[in-house]
């Protein structure tokens, strides 16, 4: 048994076979019937150049008379590089932004038929984005512009995803990097902010200046209070010493006037006091009374 070309067959009969042997081989890769569609992506199959279905990731198994193209679903990325546009006070301003988006899944047929066989739509996202930026950077002055960024971010993105959704993509995200105004201009911003914090500075340093003369103020405050207080406390306890005194007097007095041996009494407490102190020795000087001043009584 053989297989394949005879070899000792003539070779006219050997070409034959050959090309009868190709032929089939083209038109088994004409006709193969299996094909595949990668993840992230849509077959898009048409036949005779008119769009008949879609397919989803996997295995597809067609006629001949019918053709699949890949058309790619994951996410794209559209680059825009010094995007221009003018605030509503007339100030140039510039941005580069980076947008990514993806197709909607359902719109692949409507993509493939109007904008794209593969799924980029790259070119449209960046006039697109251009002309959002336009828009929306004329609705705001250069101060507010960079105040709210945030904000200007999120009105972009907002109108970006109206715009671009024309064309059946959806916005997943928006960077945006280099915004810049003229340099005249921002050389006039970074004077104002350094002004601005120079002014700050001083309306701090007054701040702690008067903050410092009221704690001096009130310091001073607590210490007359205090002196005050003292001062107050000295003459009450001055009154009530004088008044105690008043009161012992009072009360000696009418006992002196409720007895009159009181003084003898006392002044016989005192010669006792004298007498039990006195060492025995004779003064040498004794004081008479008066026109005598003194005796000398001591021996020669």
């Amino acid at each position: 048994m053989q297989t394949g070309i005879d070899l000792k067959k003539p070779y006219g009969d050997r070409l034959r076979s050959g090309i009868i042997a190709l032929g089939v081989l083209i038109v088994l890769i004409a006709v193969w019937p299996f094909h595949s569609v990668p993840t992230g992506t849509r077959g898009v199959v048409t036949q005779f150049g008119k769009i008949v279905g879609i397919e989803d990731e996997g295995l597809v198994v067609l006629p001949p008379w019918k053709k699949l193209a890949i058309f790619s679903i994951r996410a794209e990325q559209a680059d825009i590089n010094d995007a221009e546009g003018s605030t509503s006070d007339t100030q140039p301003v510039k941005v580069s932004m980076t947008v990514r988006y993806s197709i909607a899944t359902d719109r692949v047929s409507e993509v493939y038929e109007k904008y794209s066989h593969n799924g980029d739509l790259s070119s449209y996202v960046q006039t697109a984005t251009a002309e959002v930026f336009k828009a929306v950077t004329a609705r705001y002055s250069a101060p507010d512009l960079i105040a709210q960024r945030a904000t200007v971010s999120s009105d972009i993105s907002a109108a970006l995803k109206t715009k671009i959704a024309q064309y059946g993509a959806m916005v997943i995200n928006i960077d945006m990097t280099g915004f810049s105004f003229s340099p005249s201009y921002m050389s006039a911003i970074n004077e104002k902010v350094t002004q601005e914090q120079l002014r700050l500075g001083a309306e701090n340093k007054l701040l702690t200046v008067e903050a410092e003369q009221k704690q001096k103020v009130a310091v001073a405050e607590a210490e007359a209070s205090a002196q005050r207080a003292r001062a107050d406390g000295e003459a009450y306890s001055n009154l009530k010493i004088a008044e105690a005194q008043a009161e012992a007097l009072k009360v000696q007095n009418a006992a002196l006037a409720q007895n009159k041996d009181v003084l003898e009494l006392r002044r016989i407490q005192v010669e006792q006091t004298k007498a039990e102190k006195w060492d025995g020795k004779l003064p040498e000087a004794i004081y008479a009374g008066a026109p005598i001043p003194f005796l000398n009584v001591g021996s020669k």
